[in-house]
């Protein structure tokens, strides 16, 4: 913890969190949040095709869209942890960012997994999907939600969150 207090209290982070620049927070934001488009995006895409929808379009095109999946994948590993470092006392402490990275992890193991058991073939057809590739699926599309709506709560969770106010107020 230590290491991470220090980088916390580094220049860069102190100009991360308290500059007024758009290439500081907003900015590292905006690109944390491209990564997610390009990542989330084209990840549901495929879940979508597997499960049937959109069935004129074959599935094995689709394969490409995995070299953009993984850029979006590193963008936000490089911001995140920016956005993480730069505030990591709060957002270490925070249960929802736990949530959100437990997720991140199996919605990647589940992109791993529909990439060998989908585009291990040439052309991969959406009518030979297994019931297993159908669940990996929904599946992804529930652990991608998850990790999205995780990463949005950690503005209502946690230190300085304002949650015991919104708490006392729906009667919690």
């Amino acid at each position: 913890m230590t290491l991470l207090t220090s980088l916390e209290q580094s220049a860069f982070c102190a100009w991360v969190r308290e500059s007024g620049s758009l290439f500081a927070y907003p900015g590292i934001l905006f690109l944390h949040t491209l990564g997610l488009a390009m990542l989330v995006g084209p990840n549901a895409a495929i879940d979508l095709r597997i499960l049937g929808v959109g069935p004129e379009l074959s599935l094995g095109p689709m394969r490409s869209l995995l070299r953009l999946m993984w850029t979006g994948f590193w963008i936000n590993a490089v911001t995140g942890s920016i956005l993480l470092v730069s505030d990591a006392s709060t957002k270490l402490a925070n249960p929802a960012f736990a949530v959100k990275m437990v997720l991140i992890a199996l919605a990647m193991i589940d992109v791993f997994l529909i990439k060998r058991f989908v585009f291990r073939t040439a052309a991969p057809e959406p009518q030979r999907a297994r019931s297993l590739v159908k669940v990996l699926a929904i599946v992804s599309l529930v652990l991608w939600t998850g990790a999205i709506t995780a990463g949005r709560l950690m503005a209502y969770f946690g230190q300085d969150s304002g949650a015991p106010e919104f708490i006392n107020k729906i009667g919690g």
